[in-house]
């Protein structure tokens, strides 16, 4: 009886979702009210159990972690944001945490996005047993790199072989990669898409198996 209660209430909030394709209507509001709710609340209590809980109230109460009371008060600061005469407190715990992520940050992202990027055009164009396709991909990744490059380059006017060529390309690198991200994201929701009718279809409805 529950599950059947259940899946009749995903089914009814499924279509109150895409009823949106039509016009916005009280139904679509009332279940993206819904989904911002839940989650928040959701999001609140996992944060306690997993974070608050473990990491602040127990050491508290257990021992002798006093120094935890330190970004104890530096979390309780936000809350001035809503009161007037206070409220420049709020900006303490956020210069704290906007230091502290990019402190954090900043290595990791040079690691990621810069280091290992580099890491990854440096190879070599052939080696002994290395298949046809392979050399080819290993040319073109290269090169592609560079071409995309030398178009943010814009010290140099993009003119002659060198910069002016090199840049066209780039232009053509870049909107591949950019036409591949996106039918990747395109083929992410026609895949949500295709899951939620499996749902009306096959769960709800029997229509399918």
């Amino acid at each position: 009886m529950y599950e059947t209660i259940g899946i009749w209430i995903g089914a009814f909030f499924t279509l109150a979702i895409y009823s949106f394709l039509y016009k916005e209507n009280p139904i679509y509001r009332l279940a993206e009210h819904l989904v911002v709710g839940i989650s928040l609340g959701y999001g609140m209590a996992v944060t306690y159990e997993i974070t608050l809980k473990p990491r602040l109230i127990e050491p508290l109460l257990t021992g002798n972690h006093w120094i935890l009371i330190v970004p104890a008060i530096l979390g309780l600061l936000y809350i001035t944001r809503f009161i007037p005469g206070i409220a420049w407190l709020s900006r303490y715990p956020i210069a704290f945490l906007m230091g502290t992520a990019m402190g954090v940050g900043f290595p990791l992202t040079m690691k990621t996005d810069v280091l290992r990027q580099l890491e990854a055009a440096m190879i070599p164009f052939y080696e002994t047993g290395m298949p046809w396709h392979m050399v080819l991909g290993n040319i073109v990744l290269v090169f592609g790199t560079l071409a995309a490059l030398i178009y943010f380059f814009f010290s140099k006017p993009h003119k002659r072989a060198f910069f002016g060529t090199g840049s066209k390309i780039g232009i053509w690198v870049i909107m591949l990669g950019f036409g591949a991200t996106f039918g990747f994201t395109v083929m992410g929701r026609i895949s949500l898409l295709i899951g939620r009718i499996q749902y009306l279809l096959g769960d709800w409805l029997h229509i399918i198996e």
